[in-house]
């Protein structure tokens, strides 16, 4: 298939303005397209957005995904919200979990429109080191060129890749509670959606966005499991509590980027095929490496908790019955690992989960003594009491129905915005 044309002159005048602007900060800004690579930038990166990625898997529960298939000749558009904006973005792209290198043909990025809709004159072919295609090798991470397009804060970006070659099962975000499309063929330059007839709502090879963005510490990561990762909440809604705590920031003017580092069905001690890596493994690459982080937000550890009552769902595996000791212990490792490299952490209460399917008094035994933990024993930096802002007035121990998705563990859209509420922003 003869590939789209590239909207070279207006790209090149764009890049021209940029540049100009970069300058005007005194900053060393790349040309485009013939960037050096991205680790030779003296510029001012910041995470606006990330996906903690997991290796290829079908979860015995959310919708299908393509992660196990990979992309042949097929151009994949995700749409993600910025936290933060900044003059010109770049992004990272993850084969953390493929065995061969992946053959990148190409991407674009622009300004999202409706669906797969990209508004027009917005869109940018992105390079790497120059080049219009890239490899990124088995078990790493690859950084764009930053790519000549103004972003604001909170802004719908669609960034569309193309594969030419197989690419083999895929490094994915399973619960991306956002739909990804997929188009046979070369589609990078699209702006309609009419190619992109088939939907996924799980995120592919995209790891982050970046903005350039005078500064300092100025990242807020919000690290957990299904809760943060936004489930029960609308999809392609942003009523995720990181969103929506992005948001509030927002309003205040308080120029910090949320970077949410959320997987559906994460633990603190226990990793699975399906999961992701437990949340010691991944916290360094998933928080404490993003650049400019000074806050983390943790609320990890209900799944520690209730897995033990499956059985032998091979998912879960392995799920040993944790006491509230062992998940204390695991925290606590969270707080040497960030108080180490400099970075506040603040801890969040586990939410009410009576009436979830597979609660009993065991559970509730193990959450309310981590709970206690969490709140009087001063290691934290600070405490957000969530358990109590979620739960109902006449049951602590049940979620509110005001704010219950239907499952009993996961809050909709106004649990959400209440658990974003209940935040004191003087503490990020």
């Amino acid at each position: 298939m003869t590939p789209n044309p590239v909207p070279r002159r207006r790209t090149t005048r764009l890049a021209r303005v940029i540049t100009a602007v970069l300058g005007l900060l005194g900053l060393v800004a790349a040309t485009v397209p013939t960037a050096p690579p991205a680790t030779a930038h003296p510029l001012p990166w910041s995470g606006s957005w990330v996906a903690a990625v997991q290796e290829p898997s079908v979860p015995p529960w959310g919708t299908p995904n393509w992660s196990v298939e990979g992309f042949t000749d097929q151009s994949v558009r995700q749409v993600v919200r910025t936290s933060t904006g900044g003059v010109a973005p770049r992004i990272r792209l993850a084969n953390t979990y493929g065995d061969t290198p992946l053959r990148l043909t190409g991407a674009s990025v622009g300004k999202a429109g409706d669906g797969a809709a990209v508004h027009p004159g917005t869109l940018r072919p992105v390079t790497f080191r120059g080049s219009l295609s890239a490899t990124v090798p088995a078990g790493a991470e690859l950084t764009s060129d930053p790519v000549p397009l103004p972003v604001a804060p909170l802004e719908r970006l669609s960034i569309t890749l193309y594969f030419a070659t197989p690419t083999g099962p895929a490094t994915f975000h399973e619960r991306a509670t956002a739909t990804s499309y997929r188009a046979r063929g070369d589609h990078r330059f699209d702006r309609s959606a009419a190619a992109f007839t088939e939907t996924s709502e799980s995120w592919y090879f995209l790891s982050g966005v970046e903005v350039v963005a005078p500064g300092g510490r100025d990242a807020v990561a919000t690290f957990g499991d299904s809760i943060t990762d936004g489930v029960g909440s609308t999809v392609d809604a942003d009523n995720r509590y990181p969103d929506e705590l992005a948001e509030r920031l927002v309003a205040a003017r308080r120029p910090l980027a949320v970077l949410n580092a959320g997987i559906s069905g994460n633990r603190v001690l226990n990793d699975s095929t399906c999961f992701g890596e437990d949340a010691l493994s991944r916290f360094h690459r998933d928080v404490l490496d993003e650049p400019r982080v000074r806050t983390v937000i943790v609320l990890e550890g209900i799944n520690d908790i209730l897995f033990s009552e499956f059985g032998t769902e091979p998912c879960m595996l392995p799920n040993p019955e944790v006491s509230a000791r062992e998940l204390i212990e695991g925290h606590r490792a969270l707080i040497r690992d960030a108080k180490a490299r400099g970075v506040k952490v603040v801890g969040a209460t586990l939410l009410p989960v009576q009436g979830e399917f597979v609660d009993s008094p065991r559970v509730e035994a193990v959450r309310d003594e981590f709970n206690t933990w969490l709140r009087t024993s001063g290691e934290y930096d600070a405490v957000v009491d969530l358990d109590r802002v979620m739960a109902d007035p006449t049951d602590p121990d049940r979620m509110n129905p005001a704010y219950d998705s239907g499952d009993g563990i996961h809050p909709n859209d106004a649990g959400m915005r209440a658990m974003a509420e209940a935040i004191d922003l003087d503490t990020l």
